[in-house]
């Protein structure tokens, strides 16, 4: 049961609080997902307040090769023969009680999703929880030059209209699920709403994306209603961004593909612009 499983520690004091949560695996490519909620736990000096137990939740021994194996392992950490460390995946919720955000940075679980969402909702119905978010991210045709393009499904359509004012885009998608599409379906039931808001980033670019955890962070930021200064994040995530653009030029078949993507999302972006676009034309100023 979630009450078994979910630990709250007590001592928080939150008003009409907005939950934010980011999960390691299937959608926290560049590490956008969790990535996100660690800046944001960082900038906002949020502090833990709760746990979901692991046990029974994750697969630890899975047959097949060793680089297949070590995804489903515990993580350890062995110095001069000593075992320095052992840990379990963990799922944490960190509270701001001055910006009135609870954060939740997790591992999407292997097994008894039911249980693993009870804990989600119990945790809402506890704290009084009544908008539930989550930022995750898929490799996508985007070039490294831009922003990620963020696609977002809801819990109720009348939540839409709210998110086309962010300048998002709706997803269309079908195929394999993940934990969030299923808590987004059961949200409704616990009387929250909840939005899945998922970044496309560049598929050729490989480990973590600082520019795209900054874009990230800074539209969550701003759904989620918080300030935070990513001055700091904003100078390291540019001079990755050259960095990559420097490596890019050095291969020509990369940049003149780079390039063709970047001609892509500019007209996208440009041909929902709408009336704007024909202005500009009619001044004489061009587009493409």
């Amino acid at each position: 049961m979630a009450s078994d499983k979910l630990r709250i520690y007590g001592g928080v004091e939150l008003r009409d609080p907005r939950l934010l949560m980011g999960l390691t695996g299937w959608m926290d490519g560049g590490e956008v997902s969790t990535g996100t909620i660690k800046v944001l736990a960082d900038k906002l000096h949020a502090r833990r307040i709760a746990e979901i137990d692991p046990e029974g939740f994750y697969i630890y021994n899975s047959p097949g090769a060793m680089e297949v194996a070590a995804l489903f392992r515990p993580h350890c950490r062995i110095r001069k023969g000593i075992v320095r460390e052992f840990e379990f995946p963990d799922n944490a919720f960190f509270a701001s009680e001055k910006d009135d955000v609870i954060l939740f940075s997790g591992k999407e679980p292997n097994l008894s999703w039911v249980d693993y969402a009870d804990c989600i909702f119990a945790l809402c119905g506890q704290l009084h929880v009544k908008s539930a978010y989550f930022i995750g991210s898929v490799a996508g045709l985007v070039p490294h030059t831009r922003d990620p393009t963020l696609f977002c499904s809801v819990s109720d359509a009348q939540m839409k209209p709210r998110f086309e004012g962010y300048g998002m885009k709706f997803s269309d998608y079908q195929g394999p699920a993940s934990i969030i599409t299923y808590l987004t379906t059961r949200a409704t039931e616990h009387d929250v709403e909840m939005a899945s808001i998922v970044a496309t980033i560049p598929a050729y670019v490989q480990g973590a994306n600082p520019k795209c955890i900054v874009a990230a962070t800074r539209r969550m930021a701003g759904v989620l209603g918080v300030h935070v200064d990513l001055d700091d994040l904003q100078t390291a995530a540019d001079e990755f961004e050259k960095k990559l653009s420097e490596i890019v030029q050095e291969q020509p078949e990369l940049a003149e593909n780079i390039q063709k993507l970047e001609q892509d999302y500019d007209n996208e972006v440009f041909s929902e612009m709408g009336d704007l676009k024909n202005w500009l034309h009619q001044k004489g100023i061009r587009l493409d």
